[in-house]
């Protein structure tokens, strides 16, 4: 129990460490928090910068979630708790202690969490997201896609860590309600052409 707690903690804390913010404080670029969609994630980045700047911080973000939790993993940490380490670094990431508690919608860092499951998870998830991606130019839409899927396809997959899938969706998706109420009246921003 002291190990997965102390996991559970370690994964916030890995989770609280805002790429975004970090790489554009360091390229001088406009804070990511104050610029753009206002959020502190891969897809803002690429709104105010460049791919390498934004695929920087996806890596970033992907390896904050998977790191936490194949290190639980090893540990032999079960797979529910497994679910809460998972959550804890996607909380890091939403409301991170180092930067005021305003982070992004993680998304990455929830792809992240998943890669331990299986690279035919990650796979699977990523075609998802660029598939919706590429068809409608709205990231929030693939990232509320592919996490409603993602239970679905963990379950025919490793069905022993559907349960732990299906926390980390509903957080991701209740992240995303105003994007959700935003795509509903059609207002919200789409992804731009150097996607």
């Amino acid at each position: 129990m002291v190990t997965t707690i102390a996991m559970v903690v370690l994964a916030y804390l890995v989770g609280s460490i805002s790429s975004a913010i970090l790489i554009c404080r360091l390229l001088n670029l406009p804070d990511p928090r104050a610029t753009g969609s206002k959020n502190p994630g891969a897809t803002n980045v690429l709104r105010i910068s460049n791919k390498a700047t934004a695929a920087s911080v996806l890596a970033f973000d992907v390896l904050k979630g998977t790191l936490p939790v194949w290190g639980a993993y090893f540990l032999g940490v079960d797979p529910i708790m497994l679910g809460v380490v998972a959550v804890a670094a996607c909380l890091g990431h939403m409301f991170p202690i180092f930067f005021g508690f305003q982070g992004g919608k993680a998304v990455a860092t929830a792809f992240g969490v998943l890669l331990p499951i299986g690279v035919d998870l990650g796979l699977l998830l990523l075609l998802t997201w660029i598939i919706v991606a590429k068809s409608s130019r709205y990231s929030s839409l693939a990232a509320i896609v592919t996490v409603t899927l993602a239970p679905l396809y963990v379950w025919l997959l490793k069905p022993e860590y559907v349960y732990a899938v299906f926390m980390l969706s509903a957080l991701i998706i209740l992240r995303h309600k105003d994007n959700i109420s935003r795509l509903i009246k059609g207002t919200e921003t789409k992804i731009g052409n150097n996607f």
